[in-house]
């Protein structure tokens, strides 16, 4: 299937993601006092976190090992469950029907499971349960940007795209929406209006990179930044602005071995007339300095931002807030 096709999708949005780490206290102090979180369930081994109206959004199991444990992809209807097992099995990928205690654990009514190529694993799932409290956040904050844009998105190292590639694109109908070949290989997928909920660059790694949470507001992210500073070696990149999505954002260190991008101002696309294409100005208009990266690799993403600056690449004038405003 071509660059610009994909498969009908039976997948709505990133519904909630699950991280494997024994340092559940670090967790839950860098998901409240930090990013603003609600706390849920504290556990022995488990923590959970609500970010909206769902009972839970964010989890932290102490299972033994480290990183990415599951992303969980929401579904419209239960026979889409059906429909997405019957296409992934017929395709040689091997798919389990969620137990009801797995249900019961995820909070949602009903998902199946599976690997993608490089071993990560999903969970598609139908029908959340909602809380019938108010979401409290754990700083003040104006809220995430949820909905029907999902959670946020993620972000996977892999070690090859080109084996990945077709299982997101074609069996899961994952939207391609932009993708840069130099100096790696880096694509970026919709399954709605938000300009990316899943991305994958070709670091040779295996691991997740990061994953991202919008706020309601860029006060909230400035806020964030200021609480992050005052933390020794909390920030990975600094304030910035990306290129493709327009978010305006800031990376931080977390407790486990990737990051988490805190960020505003988030592009919504249009999926129905969206055209995917090749980016050729690098991934920040301007900031987002890689502290984590040693000074020769540093200069590099510099010189790509110097470079764009010089060719007056900007983002459009229509921007994030401006929709807010017209439509408040």
């Amino acid at each position: 299937m071509s660059a610009n096709m994909s498969a009908n999708t039976e997948l709505k949005s990133l519904g909630y993601i699950g991280v494997r780490s024994d340092k559940l206290a670090d967790w839950s102090e860098v998901a409240v006092r930090l990013l603003g979180m609600q706390p849920v369930d504290q556990a022995k081994s488990l923590r959970t976190f609500r970010m909206d109206d769902r009972k839970q959004r964010y989890i932290v199991s102490n299972d033994g090992a480290d990183g990415l444990g599951f992303m969980g992809w929401e579904v419209e209807a239960q026979s889409d469950l059906g429909s997405l097992a019957s296409r992934l099995e017929a395709a040689g990928t091997a798919v389990a029907h969620g137990s009801r205690a797995l249900a019961e654990q995820r909070r949602v009514a009903d998902l199946i499971t599976f690997a993608d190529p490089g071993g990560n694993r999903l969970e598609v799932f139908w029908k959340p349960e909602v809380a019938d409290t108010p979401f409290v956040p754990g700083r003040p904050i104006s809220g995430f940007r949820t909905g029907p844009l999902g959670m946020g998105h993620v972000v996977l190292n892999v070690s090859g795209i080109d084996r990945l590639l077709p299982f997101y694109r074609d069996l899961l109908g994952f939207g391609i929406s932009d993708y840069s070949l130099k100096p790696y290989k880096l694509y970026f997928f919709h399954v709605n209006g938000r300009h990316h909920s899943f991305a994958m660059v070709e670091s040779g790694k295996q691991t997740l990179h990061h994953f991202m949470v919008e706020l309601g507001s860029l006060d909230d992210v400035g806020q964030g930044y200021d609480l992050a500073q005052t933390q020794a070696d909390r920030i990975a990149y600094s304030l910035g602005r990306h290129t493709n999505d327009h978010m305006t954002s800031f990376y931080m260190r977390t407790p486990s071995d990737f990051f988490i991008e805190y960020g505003w101002g988030g592009r919504v696309i249009d999926p129905a007339t969206w055209q995917p294409h090749e980016t050729f100005d690098g991934p920040s208009f301007w900031g987002h300095e890689r502290l984590n990266l040693p000074p020769e690799q540093r200069d590099s993403f510099r010189q790509m931002r110097l470079d764009a600056a010089a060719r007056g690449v900007r983002a459009p004038v229509n921007c994030a807030w401006l929709e807010q405003v017209r439509h408040d």
